[in-house]
Parts: C-alpha cells; structure tokens; sequence
C-alpha cells in the first residue's frame, strides 16, 4: 500500500520518489480524519472544477468569475500560457480586462502545435467580441515569441490593436548578470527617462 501511494505521488510533477516518500510517510502519521479531508478536497476539486468556456480558465461554473464580471474591461484580452500566468497576473491587481488561456506554446520539439491550442477560439472569439487589444503575456523564449508570432498572423486582418508585456532587466538587477536577450530588448524598448521614474 506505502508503495503504490509513493508511485502515485512521485507522479506529480517536481515530485521525485524520494520526496513522495517523506510526504507518504508524513501522511502515515496524520490523523486519519485530516488525511480524508484532503483526498475529498482532491477529488472534489477534480469532479467540481472544469474549464471556463469563453476563456478557458479554472471554473466551477460554465462561466469563469472573471468573464462573467461586467465591472471589467471587456474591450481587452490578454493570452497568456496557462492558469499560473491568470494568477500571477491578478495578483498585481493592474490589469482589469480579460484573458485567454491557450493551454501550452508552440513547441514542436514537445510535439505541440497550434492545433493543439486554443488560438482558434480565440479567433472566434474575436469576431464575436467587441475588442480593441489584445496583449500577449507569453513567456519571452523563443516558443512564447513563435506563438505570439503565430497569433499575430492569426489576427493581421482585425481591427485591434495587438501589444505585448514590456520585456527587460528586472528592477534591482545589476547588468553584468542581465543575459544578453533581456539586456538587448532593454536597450531596444527603451522608454523616456520621464515615464521610467519611480513615482
């Protein structure tokens, strides 16, 4: 049984055999009540949780809370990679538009194409929606910039304005550690001294 609950963790991603043992272990000595409460929490997230079906977002509901909230800005759409990136965009609390997720990049070394995406939802989307921009928040590698590539393509013949998340050295990096892409793009976006001052 300690085996078959090690196989099973050691599953899950960035968990290797050694640590599915110590949570394995760790779990053995839990109060059995506690233990239940978290496989019903795993299961119920699995049976409960689904896609939003405009955005594809986590929901519970056939609408996401984000696409089915009127006080956003529903004339923007940011595509992003993956839930994570929704997340991490929400929790600067800067963007108040919408998003769409389009499960993965562009990556034919791991057998990943735009099929395999939800860039033509997106398509559909737009000749559906009111939108005047879409900002790609994909991740600045060279799959993150074939897919905005390919959106790109995707969305030449709309009447929108198409930008892209500021790239560049991070505030408090030293330069000598910026690698040469990031340093590059930074030289290349420059912006006026005034509009980069802290304020």
């Amino acid at each position: 049984m300690l085996e078959q609950a090690v196989d099973e963790l050691s599953r899950l991603p960035g968990i290797g055999r050694r640590t599915a043992l110590r949570l394995s272990l760790h779990l053995l000595r839990e109060e059995k009540g506690s233990v239940e409460v978290l496989g019903n929490a795993l299961i119920k997230m699995r049976n409960e949780i689904t896609y939003c079906r405009v955005c594809y977002n986590i929901s519970d509901h056939e609408v996401c809370s984000i696409c089915s909230d009127y006080k956003r800005d529903r004339s923007i759409i940011c595509v992003v990679e993956d839930i994570r990136d929704v997340m991490a965009i929400e929790k600067t609390t800067q963007y108040r538009g919408l998003y769409h997720v389009l499960g993965g990049i562009i990556s034919p070394m791991d057998g990943v194409g735009p099929k395999d995406l939800t860039i033509e939802k997106l398509v559909e989307r737009l000749k559906g929606e009111e939108i005047r921009e879409v900002v790609f928040a994909l991740a600045a590698t060279i799959e993150g910039d074939t897919t905005n590539y390919y959106i790109f393509k995707q969305l030449q013949n709309f009447d929108l304005t198409i930008t892209t998340i500021a790239r560049g050295v991070s505030v408090g990096d030293e330069l000598e550690y910026a690698d040469e892409i990031t340093l590059g793009r930074s030289i290349m976006t420059r912006v006026p001294y005034q509009n980069a001052v802290i304020k």
